[in-house]
Order: C-alpha cells, then structure tokens, then sequence
C-alpha cells in the first residue's frame, strides 16, 4: 500500500504555501553535457507470440480470480469517461467453455498484452515472494502467547492529502496530537514502550516476536488459538514510518552476506543472537496494526478488496499496472532456473513494490507457502493484458 513518509509530506505542504521561484530555462545545447533520454513508455504493444509460454499454459486456475477481480473493474472509468472492462466482464461471465484452449482463444478474441518496460528500456525486473503466515496465539496473554497484535492507535491521526492536492490521492499523512501539533507516530522501538500501558487495547496475543514481525511485512496472517480454532488478520493501518529491510540492515551490519538475507537466513541469524533481536527488529522503524477477519475463504483480501489466490496473485506498483487486471508473468521458482510462467492477476500492492517491472508473488498461506516466499527473488518480465478498448494514449485507471 502506498504511504508517504511523514516528513516528506509535511515539506510538501510547506512548500506548496511557498512563492515560486524563478525557474532556470533549459540550456540545450550545453557544452559536454549530454541530454537525458526520454523515459520509456511503460507499457508497449505486444503480440501474444511473444508471451512465453503461452500456448502451452492453462489460465483457468486464473480464471475465478479473473471473474472476482471484475467486480472492482466494472466501476472503473479511465480518464476519458470510458469504462471499457465492463463489455469483457460481462463476456467473460458467459464463458461456460474452460478447457484451456478456449480461454485461450477468449483471451486472444477479447484482449491485447503490452509488455511493461522500465523508465530505461529495458524490460527485466525483480519478483520477490509473500505469503500468509499462520502464528500461534491468543485472545489473552497467556505465557505461551505474550506479545500483544494492536489494531489502530485512538490516538493515531490519518490525515487524507487528496482534497487539495489530487496527484498525493494514493498517500496518507499519518501523526498524533502533541498539544495542537501534529507529531510524527511512534516508531517501532517507540511503540515497544507504549505497549505495556496499552494491553488492554490488544487484540490478540502471539508466542512469536520475529514471526508476528514477518506477519506485518506480509501484511495478513492467521493465528491458531488455544481451542484449534484460527483468526485471520489483515492490514488495518501503519505508524507513518518508512519501511526499512532488516534483511539489507544486517547485510550493511557485515551479519549476513547477501545472498544469505532471506527469511530463513535472518530467523536463523536471530536463533543465534537472542539478545540482539529488539536491535534487529527496530531497525525498521515502520509497524503495522491490524484487525480481525473471517477465516474463510481462499485467502486474504488483497488491495482490490477480493480474496488473494495463492500462486495466482500479484501485488503490483498500480501507477503502472491497473489494479485487477490479468498480467502475464515469465520467471523462474524460487532459487532455480527452471521457468515458471503463467497468467496471474494484479490483486495487491505492497510498500517494497516500486516500478514498472516489480511485483510481489503470492504463494499462499503455512510454511511450505513461506519457504518459497522467502527464498524468491528472482529476475522476470511482466505483460499486462488489457481489453481491446483499451486506447493507449489513456493511461489505465
């Protein structure tokens, strides 16, 4: 999810009431200075040959989540007032002919990929993994389950910066009251502080430290209680702080080598250095609260507001890729070179996913979903697959 750090947004503020300045014109043609080439377009016409693998995969695994995604994507309206998802939902809702072939032949008839292309021209990009991890917990502190799961703060100001400034609509200002000041919120190591006067506030409690932190970075987890039932939690709000890889922090530290920052090598790392693990944990500073959500389901709700399917989601940058849409991924399992392609769907966001080529693959909820997460960091190439009526001068809502 989009934020913007507090401070950032308060300059933005201030500078807004500032007079503007003189601006310097352009010198083109500079002495030795070379001129900066234009950005490339982020999304460039493609044909479907050029998708691999495309003829030989199934996209009715992603079809369900297709058809949930539509409910966001009927109300769409791009910038010129055309909604042009609603004729290809309203097929696709026909469609009672699944063999893969035919979605193929549906998808083809019906819609056009462009392949998503890097400020650079290049079209390569990093994929990392998520997942839903399960904790084991509470509803009271018991002393099997002693570290407190908060929802948001009563005291935790969201201040919504899209009235006066429409191109800051996906960013939130998020402080507390100090006086009549607006003050930026405890940061994580603050809030450690704070925890101990708000237990009444809890709304669950977890045995795990390290693995209720992993919990926030994905987002949404389920915790099994005492009876055996489970609760699934999902992403309430955050503190305002910008996030911070622990993964890079002991990597900077000279703890870890690079290539041995994934999350099995850091809760290894902290197994060995119990006593360093607030140190390791407040390194970043952003947290976040939760709350409660039904169980059921096939997964948690992704930024669209549609439950997430596992091996068939991405979180995705939607300044580039429209939230919802069908998106043609070609990249390799974790830590492997064997290739993994197919169609998924652009379901969520996340704060680490920044860019046109980026994106986050949701592998599903336990620890066999959080093994692959955490090993995955591979390199890939994205397609978004958009409805014909799609005009290109319109940049997708």
């Amino acid at each position: 999810m989009t934020r913007l750090p507090f401070l950032v947004a308060c300059a933005v503020l201030l500078l807004a009431g500032c007079a503007p300045q003189p601006v310097r014109p352009p010198c083109p043609p500079c002495p030795g200075v070379e001129p900066r080439p234009p950005a490339a377009a982020p999304l460039q016409p493609a044909a479907w040959s050029d998708l691999p693998g495309w003829r030989e995969n199934d996209p009715a695994p992603a079809w369900e989540g297709f058809l949930a995604s539509c409910r966001s994507l009927e109300k769409k309206i791009d910038a010129q007032g055309a909604a042009f998802w609603q004729p290809a939902c309203a097929a696709a809702r026909r469609i009672e002919d699944k063999r893969p072939e035919s979605l193929r032949g549906w998808f083809e008839a019906n819609f056009r990929p462009w392949a998503l292309v890097n400020p650079d021209g290049s079209r390569e990009g990093l994929i990392t993994g998520y997942y839903e991890p399960v904790l084991q917990g509470s509803r009271k502190k018991t002393a099997r389950a002693p570290y407190p799961v908060f929802g948001p703060p009563a005291d935790l100001i969201v201040v919504d910066l899209a009235e006066l400034y429409p191109e800051l609509k996906s960013m939130r200002l998020r402080g507390r009251l100090e006086g009549r000041r607006l003050i930026p919120y405890y940061s994580r190591a603050d809030w450690s502080k704070e925890e101990s006067k708000r237990s009444r506030e809890a709304i669950l409690w977890v045995s795990d430290p390290l693995d209720f932190f992993f919990m926030q970075i994905q987002g949404s987890g389920q915790v099994e209680l005492d009876d055996g039932s489970r609760v699934r939690l999902g992403y309430a709000d955050q503190n305002g702080h910008p996030y911070r890889s622990i993964g890079r922090w002991l990597i900077e530290k000279g703890e870890l080598e690079s290539g041995q920052a994934s999350m099995q090598g850091i809760q290894r790392w902290a197994e060995n250095h119990p006593e360093r693990l607030a140190e390791l944990l407040n390194a970043n500073p952003s947290l976040v609260f939760f709350r409660e959500l039904p169980a059921e389901g096939s997964g948690p709700p992704g930024a669209l507001g549609v439950p997430l399917t596992p091996r068939r989601s991405l979180a995705v940058d939607p300044r580039h890729v429209p939230l919802g849409a069908p998106v043609w991924l070609a990249t390799t399992w974790p830590s492997s070179e064997q290739a993994l392609t197919q169609l998924m769907l652009a379901q969520d966001t996340g704060g680490a996913i920044r860019g046109v080529v980026r994106a986050d693959f949701y592998w599903g909820s336990g620890p066999e979903a959080g093994a692959l997460a955490g090993k995955m960091r591979q390199p890939g190439r994205m397609w978004v697959v958009l409805p014909k009526e799609y005009v290109p001068a319109r940049a997708p809502d």
